[in-house]
């Protein structure tokens, strides 16, 4: 689907499970993501990749490396969650294994995605959104030219309430 120099984000397909499934087993991979509880959820994850793609045309995707292939993580579009204060806007989000971290590779793919996103959509604006902590998260989302929502912090309502990950900061970014 998209291009980069080292990078194609693709439409997830049944040979990414198993790869898929070690990154949602990674404890530091989803340290603040909510778990993929077993095998069916994740399933039902990848239902709902390939609904939201032919729904909306986008879709949370595959990014797998040029050169050999390899399954580095996911980048991609979806509508903002019900009830959250992104519900109606477009969201980036992006999830990718341990060994690809520090190389540049979710800075490559959520630009990639951006550009996709103002090429061919008619968004206004696009969010991203993720937990205080998670510091490298919305460091990339300052690098790609995002701004904090100051006053925009919720508590997300698929969090159970004594969690960790209950409240949520976001980022937009205008279309250029």
């Amino acid at each position: 689907m998209i291009e980069t120099a080292r990078l194609t984000l693709r439409l997830v397909e049944p040979r990414d499970k198993a790869a898929l499934w070690a990154q949602c087993c990674d404890p530091e991979v989803m340290r603040y993501l909510l778990p993929v509880a077993d095998e069916a959820a994740l399933d039902a994850m990848m239902a709902r990749m390939h609904a939201s793609q032919q729904e909306h045309g986008f879709a949370f995707w595959i990014v797998e490396h040029r050169n050999d292939g390899a399954l580095l993580g996911i980048c991609g579009l979806k509508p903002g969650a019900p009830d959250t204060p992104i519900e109606g806007v477009l969201e980036i989000g992006w999830r990718f294994s341990r060994p690809f971290w520090g190389r540049g590779y979710a800075r490559e793919a959520a630009q990639a995605t951006l550009d996709w996103a103002w090429a061919n959509l008619p968004a206004p604006q696009i969010a991203a959104i993720t937990v205080p902590d998670n510091a490298a998260s919305w460091g990339l989302m300052e690098r790609l030219g995002m701004h904090r929502i100051t006053d925009g912090d919720f508590d997300h309502p698929l969090v159970a309430d004594d969690s960790p990950l209950k409240r949520h900061i976001q980022y937009r970014i205008d279309r250029p």
